[in-house]
């Protein structure tokens, strides 16, 4: 970053819509969950994603766990996790710090996403695996649902290969299984790179194939430069593969390295886009600015608006 780029950043931040701006929460709440995690080293997407809504969900006794250490293997053009260089070695006991921070939090949903680890042969499935059966023996209340990456790069890559990868987790019975799509068709390539719309939804498809009484989530980042056809158009292609829930949220630009945004969409814009999912049959719909995929996720049922 040069000199002139941390000015130019700020002036982006403070030209953001007012309503895209929030409390960051109560300084008890986030200090307690940022000492847990950081004496047991572990990680929460909450944090390396610096998410608006950490101080809301830490407070309602949520958190998503980042699995597999913060640097990920892709190079998603939108994305604030760390990336450009080799990951860690997994921590074997990374499943028994995670169970830990839950029962001492008092968790009662937990999200358990990570990185792509397109270097491990089992794209690091079983590290999922791993952990919601140590944090089910500490806190067999807690509800668990997997945000996880398509599991489709690295040793025995290909259709069989990721099919396998899922199967592991789907048979360990996740409250909801979340991939999320993050853009329209057209915009893949330059958002997600390394990443394929067919190959998203096609993840969604597997889980239902595998066991139709999962829901199935997936979710959208506007702002990217995408119409709102196309929008539509991805919201009705994921309930083609029977996918139950969306989130849709605003994308804001983490740093200058980081794609601009195209567009701020407002409230009433997201409020339209929700009230239209609900239509074309998603049975638990969030969308607002600064929704994010596991935002009010322990939920059964929510309205259109954020």
């Amino acid at each position: 970053m040069t000199s002139s780029q941390p000015a130019q950043l700020k002036s982006e931040i403070t030209a953001m819509p007012h309503w895209l701006r929030r409390p960051i929460g109560k300084a008890s709440e986030l200090s307690t969950v940022q000492r847990i995690i950081k004496q047991r080293q572990i990680h929460t997407i909450c944090e390396e994603g610096r998410c608006p809504n950490r101080g809301e969900c830490y407070a309602q006794k949520t958190a998503t766990f980042l699995l597999l250490g913060p640097t990920c293997t892709r190079s998603c053009a939108f994305c604030q996790v760390d990336k450009g260089h080799a990951p860690m070695p997994i921590d074997p006991e990374e499943p028994q710090k995670v169970a830990e921070a839950v029962q001492l939090l008092g968790l009662r949903y937990v999200v358990l996403t990570s990185v792509a680890r397109d270097d491990l042969p089992d794209q690091g499935a079983g590290q999922f695996v791993k952990t919601m059966e140590t944090i089910r023996q500490l806190n067999p209340d807690t509800q668990i649902e997997v945000l996880t990456p398509d599991f489709w790069g690295g040793a025995g890559a290909g259709e069989l290969g990721q099919r396998q990868r899922i199967e592991m987790i789907v048979k360990a019975k996740p409250a909801c299984f979340n991939h999320n799509i993050e853009t329209v068709r057209r915009l893949t390539g330059p958002v997600r790179r390394g990443a394929k719309y067919d190959r998203s939804l096609r993840v969604l498809a597997i889980v239902k194939e595998l066991d139709p009484s999962i829901p199935t989530k997936s979710g959208l980042m506007l702002g990217h430069g995408e119409t709102t056809s196309e929008v539509i158009e991805t919201m009705k292609d994921l309930r083609a593969v029977g996918c139950d829930r969306l989130t849709i949220g605003q994308y804001m630009r983490p740093s200058l390295d980081h794609l601009p945004v195209q567009k701020y969409w407002t409230p009433e814009e997201f409020k339209q886009l929700g009230s239209l999912a609900w239509k074309i049959g998603f049975n638990h719909v969030r969308s607002g600015p600064l929704v994010r995929s596991s935002y009010h996720a322990g939920e059964e049922e929510v309205g259109s608006g954020e």
